[in-house]
């Protein structure tokens, strides 16, 4: 048996029906867990001896809205886990989709991993993906009072504010978007034969 059977064979006896979904590609496990069970799997994950996930790696939110070219069916937001087991040394994806696409919310891991404070501020942050239990939930890469979640598809790609320092009033400002918009085209250039048999 390989290792990555011995893995989905403890992850079913384990967590057995709190798994919604299972896929093993390219040599990596994901395991679909859903949202009312997440964090109750994230202990179970933890802490059983046949599992044994000590480590978070990662943590990041995805918007599914334009997934597939826009012809996903499923939630429009999830949580993506990346686990390491120390002790088994294997690694595991799990992913659990918020229940409501309007207010995107799961329960916070930290109390299992503490390490998940900071990616979960930040899926909060640039997702809108509310954690409850979080401790400290704020913005950590956008300015306080930045309106909206710049990772979701619909987040407009051009502002129409910019913020500068301005020297003269010793303040940061905020100011209509001074730039042009433009179309860039890049230009290629390539030498004399190219692509033809030499």
């Amino acid at each position: 048996m390989t290792r990555l059977e011995t893995l989905l064979r403890n992850l079913a006896a384990v967590l057995g029906g709190r798994i919604s979904a299972t896929e093993a590609a390219r040599g990596e496990v994901t395991v679909v867990v859903p949202a009312a069970e997440y964090l109750e799997a994230a202990r179970t994950l933890r802490d059983h001896p046949e599992l044994r996930f000590e480590q978070l790696i990662d943590l990041a939110g995805v918007d599914y809205s334009a997934y597939g070219d826009g012809g996903w069916q499923g939630r429009r937001f999830a949580v993506v886990v990346h686990l390491l087991s120390v002790t088994h040394n294997w690694r595991l994806r799990v992913r659990a989709f918020c229940p409501d696409d309007g207010l995107p919310m799961l329960a916070s891991v930290t109390s299992v991993w503490p390490s998940a404070g900071w990616y979960e501020r930040e899926a909060f942050d640039l997702f809108g993906i509310v954690f409850e239990g979080h401790a400290d939930l704020r913005r950590i890469l956008t300015d306080y009072g930045f309106i909206g979640h710049p990772f979701r598809k619909d987040f407009p790609v051009s502002g129409h504010v910019e913020m500068r320092y301005d020297p003269g009033e010793r303040r940061v400002v905020y100011q209509p978007v001074t730039i042009e918009p433009r179309e860039v085209v890049p230009r290629v250039i390539r030498e004399a034969g190219y692509g033809q048999g030499r």
